[in-house]
């Protein structure tokens, strides 16, 4: 069974999804890659205000290609998340509910979704124009001068997902593993 959601995700939203669940997934998301994450968390550091309150918020990990003419947005496949491992406990401290990206995930990280209650998402890797075609509307909210890396503010419909990790420390990755090594072990 597939779930529609819409952000913002509360706690709530975030405590009912489990890693296997398929998502679409409607409302604003915001995007932003390592270089983006490492300029948020300077702010932070600074003591100054970020661009976008990202308390119940979700961020894609996407650097998206140029719109074509009449297009909102280009071609935006998901990011290795692994990039924004050292800065993504940091977010979630602060309220961030979910992340979308591709890829393995720190304990770290595991550990701050757990304390924080986040969620991960992967995205389907190598299909960046169909990502594209599930945004509506694309804003540049921040960091214009990082180009493709700039914070932009996307309002998406029925963006296809996969909770690859959830609230509890479930790991998709692990849980797969395990099976195909379970199945492999009795075959033999």
């Amino acid at each position: 069974m597939i779930k529609s959601i819409t952000t913002p995700l509360n706690q709530d939203d975030v405590l009912a999804l489990k890693a296997g669940d398929q998502v679409l997934l409607s409302g604003v998301i915001y995007t932003g890659r390592d270089a983006a994450h490492k300029r948020l968390v300077a702010l932070l550091e600074a003591g100054k205000e970020l661009p976008f309150d990202v308390y119940n918020q979700v961020i894609y990990y996407v650097g998206p290609t140029p719109a074509k003419p009449g297009a909102v947005f280009g071609s935006g496949g998901p990011t290795t998340s692994g990039r924004m491992d050292a800065y993504a406990p940091t977010l979630l401290s602060l309220g961030l509910r979910g992340m979308i990206g591709k890829g393995y995930r720190s304990d770290a990280v595991k550990k701050a979704m757990q304390e924080y209650t986040g969620v991960y998402f992967g995205a389907i890797g190598g299909a960046g124009a169909y990502i594209g075609q599930c945004i509506q509307t694309c804003e540049v909210i921040a960091f214009d001068d990082l180009g493709p890396e700039a914070i932009r503010k996307l309002t998406v419909k029925d963006l296809p997902l996969t909770v690859v990790i959830d609230s509890y420390g479930n790991d998709l990755y692990e849980q797969g593993r395990a099976q195909y090594l379970k199945e492999h072990q009795h075959a033999n």
